[in-house]
This record gives structure tokens, sequence and C-alpha cells, in this order.
């Protein structure tokens, strides 16, 4: 699963959740897929700050510089690394 795939079930299982007609079952299932696939992208913006801070490393000096990048960059970034495959 691609991360922009999981946010957008995640968003999904958001509005389910929202609708006061959900039954506590169906409630208690969509909120553990929810919490998997929150796990599941916390993990993968964990691999791409590590990327970042790899690829932002000044060779000469070797210190770390960190630069903060947005949701819309990360999924642009996601979108490229697929259609470059």
């Amino acid at each position: 699963m691609k991360f922009d795939q999981a946010l957008q079930k995640l968003e999904e299982i958001v509005k389910e959740l929202e609708s006061p007609d959900v039954p506590l079952e169906k409630a208690l299932s969509l909120f553990e897929e929810g919490i998997k696939l929150v796990k599941f992208c916390t993990k993968k913006l964990s691999e791409v700050e590590r990327k970042i801070e790899v690829i932002m490393k000044d060779e000469q000096t070797q210190e770390l510089t960190t630069e903060e990048i947005s949701e819309e960059e990360l999924l642009k970034e996601e979108n490229y690394g697929e259609n470059s495959q």
C-alpha cells in the first residue's frame, strides 16, 4: 500500500466514524483499521524523513541538516517515485 492510498482510506474511515448511524461493532472495527493505517503512515513519514536527512548531509562537514517538507511535497515525491519506476 502506498502512503497516499493509506491516507485516503484513513480519511474515509474518519468520515464513516463521524456518522451517528455506525453500529458499535463496526465502529470498533473501523477504529482498529484506522490505528493500523496511522501506524503505517507514521512509519512511511519517518522513512522519508530519514531519507531527506541523508540527502541533506553536507558531504564536506558531514553535518546533518534537515528541512521540513509539507504534506503536499511528500505526496508529490510519493507520486514521482511511482511514475519513475
